[in-house]
């Protein structure tokens, strides 16, 4: 399969996972760094427009609860790619874009869908 990147940071156990079955599925890939480079607004413009800002910010994590009461309050569109730009662990991981398609997160039998 052509054209697979897969962003998100390294050492999360969500992503190493991810990692794990795109290598023994053969599915090569790219791999973005949010630790290494900024996350890529257009693509966050696009996930978030697929799937909603309430998708893309992960509001579980530690990264969330730091927010401030009222940029929590204030989320939007907009507000969510200025925050993910700034605090790139905030966004779910991982995010896979497979041919212009973006996926979130990871689960074992999505993928399988995705690359069958």
């Amino acid at each position: 399969m052509s054209n697979v990147k897969i962003y998100g940071i390294k050492n999360c156990d969500t992503m190493k996972k991810a990692f794990k079955w795109l290598e023994q599925n053969n599915v090569t890939n790219e791999f973005h760094d949010y630790k290494k480079e900024a996350p890529d607004k257009e693509i966050l413009q696009a996930a978030i427009k697929q799937h909603g800002w309430e998708n893309v910010i992960n509001r579980r994590g530690t990264t969330w609860r730091k927010l401030s009461e009222d940029v929590q309050n204030s989320m939007n569109d907009a507000v969510a790619i200025d925050v993910a730009c700034d605090n790139p662990s905030i966004i779910k991981r991982p995010l896979l874009v497979v041919n212009n398609d973006i996926h979130l997160g990871f689960k074992e039998d999505h993928y399988k869908d995705v690359f069958s």
